[in-house]
């Protein structure tokens, strides 16, 4: 099974907790003038957010140095990956974004109001979040009775970045939802997120996920901390 699916996905409020965890307020109660700019923000983003996602689902190709798509020329290597999709004899390849809209808004506001500018990324990136994880409730429907891991992330633990640009190719994503890679294999718009979902029709041991496995080990504010970023 490889069938190509994409769509459209309506945003209709944030997360304004989450968005003050990026902004490192973590429970602190934001003052008026933070409360305002969340206001501004937020209506900004929204109006300006086109959430998309495209998924291609392929049977796993178990091998040593990693896991193949079935009928392609993608293997994505690295031990996180292996340990992620141990068990699963399908994986789910998605690409989410909320459009090149967002990141000309973004740009526009750094040169206008820097305050702005850095509560409207903080709230970006919770809108991304919040359509990767409608898109992930809609395949987990598509795939009704079976049994699926988190999504994990090309760049995350020691899955390669470099991935990226045949990750899009086979999903067809510049064309379907407007995402590519850069030379140095990140995504545009900024706002987007490439991962990996596995599918078994058996039960799947839990995985280890958090700041041991993240390639941002050590460099995230998070780390460290009781808090975690949420991965």
């Amino acid at each position: 099974m490889n069938d190509m699916n994409n769509d459209i996905i309506k945003l209709d409020a944030l997360d304004r907790q989450e968005a003050l965890r990026y902004l490192g307020m973590g429970k602190t109660e934001p003052d008026d003038n933070t409360q305002r700019l969340l206001d501004e923000c937020e209506k900004l983003l929204l109006e300006a957010a086109r959430p998309q996602y495209v998924y291609r689902c392929f049977e796993c190709i178990h091998r040593e140095e990693g896991v193949e798509a079935a009928g392609t020329n993608l293997i994505l290597t690295g031990n996180s990956i292996k340990e992620h999709l141990k068990g699963c004899d399908r994986m789910v390849l998605l690409c989410v974004t909320i459009s090149a809209e967002v990141d000309r808004l973004l740009r526009k506001l750094e040169l206008k109001d820097m305050a702005a500018m850095v509560v409207a990324d903080s709230l970006s990136s919770v809108a991304v979040e919040q359509v990767c994880s409608k898109a992930e409730r809609i395949i987990a429907d598509k795939f009704e009775g079976t049994y699926q891991t988190w999504r994990f992330g090309i760049g995350y633990g020691d899955l390669p970045l470099t991935l990226q640009p045949d990750f899009l190719r086979i999903l067809d994503a510049g064309k379907r939802v407007g995402v590519y890679a850069t030379k140095s294999c990140l995504l545009t718009p900024r706002k987007s997120v490439t991962c990996i979902i596995g599918v078994s029709d058996k039960p799947l041991p839990k995985s280890q996920r958090g700041c041991q496995t993240c390639n941002m080990k050590g460099k995230c504010p998070y780390s460290g901390t009781d808090i975690g970023c949420g991965r």
